[in-house]
């Protein structure tokens, strides 16, 4: 991950001051890494020791950067990782054009890798993440979103780089098509598995703990798993409150919902949902040659689902 972060400075370098200033602005606010980290350890649990998990490493990271900068501008987001949004300090013009920045420095990176397979992965991911921010916009303030459209967004809009980063991993351990198609299968559902618990933690964690303000979802009018749930299972008058509370939007009746929420059962079923697909990515690796980034695989499983707070 050091040699990560050294291409990461590296290739954020521009002649254009206000990209380097967002750029170091976006580095030294950290985050988990958790998407070029998958990359690593695929690669290395399936035998890779060339020279481009690096740099597709850096790669997945930009992609994912960027899409964090177009969403908290189109979600009007204050704060991430514990500290202010670019675009909140910098204005939505630039978190804008730097997002654009980062998608085309990509782009060049992964063209210098000079593999076909490559390029096919990563554009097509880009342009589904495309199509699950665009689901989510539709979603917005709509009461009638079920929980097939909610799993939509996520395998497009989160779960679809994790995958791409997971089976970049095995492309560039020259891995059999088997193994393959099980490292995307476990990239798919542990990133499913981050999204559900993020959108768990929206009820129930704290600005310190999630580096975001608890109730952010609701505030954007988002109907996430948890409010869908109440709009199926909740009373008449909880059904109305939900309602409501995805049309409108805001979070000035946070603690009423909150409260039906926790009563309907609905915090215990997302995080039953969130572990389903935790159990789901175990059982894709469980072929996969025992070794010390195999366990690291296993126990990111387990980490998906018990950031309870």
């Amino acid at each position: 991950m050091e040699q990560v972060n050294r291409v990461i400075r590296k290739r954020l370098a521009s002649e254009v001051v206000l990209i380097n200033q967002i750029s170091e602005y976006i580095i030294s606010a950290g985050g988990k890494r958790l998407r070029p980290a998958l990359l690593l350890i695929v690669a290395r649990a399936l035998g890779d020791t060339g020279p481009h998990r690096h740099e597709l490493a850096a790669v997945v990271e930009f992609i994912h950067t960027a899409t964090l900068l177009h969403d908290d501008v189109v979600d009007e987001s204050a704060l991430r990782r514990g500290k202010q949004t670019a675009n909140a300090l910098f204005g939505n013009a630039a978190s804008v054009l730097v997002g654009d920045f980062l998608y085309s420095r990509a782009f060049q990176m992964m063209v210098s890798v000079d593999q076909m397979r490559v390029m096919q992965i990563l554009s097509d991911a880009t342009n589904v993440i495309s199509e699950g921010e665009v689901l989510q916009l539709l979603n917005m303030h709509d009461p009638d979103v079920d929980e097939a459209r909610y799993m939509q967004v996520i395998r497009y809009k989160t779960a679809k780089l994790f995958e791409a980063a997971a089976l970049l991993g095995a492309v560039l351990a020259g891995a059999t098509p088997s193994q393959e198609t099980a490292a995307a299968e476990y990239g798919r559902h542990i990133g499913a598995a981050f999204q559900i618990m993020d959108d768990w933690l929206d009820y129930t964690g704290t600005p310190e703990s999630m580096g975001k303000n608890a109730g952010d979802d609701l505030r954007e009018g988002k109907p996430t798993l948890p409010l869908i749930w109440l709009m199926q299972h909740g009373s008449s008058e909880e059904r109305v409150l939900a309602r409501e509370a995805i049309e409108q939007g805001g979070t000035s009746k946070f603690d009423t919902i909150f409260t039906a929420i926790t009563r309907s059962g609905a915090l215990d079923y997302t995080l039953q949902c969130a572990e389903r697909e935790a159990h789901a990515a175990l059982n894709a690796i469980v072929r996969f040659p025992d070794s010390i980034y195999k366990e690291s695989l296993l126990d990111l499983c387990s980490y998906s689902t018990a950031r309870l707070s």
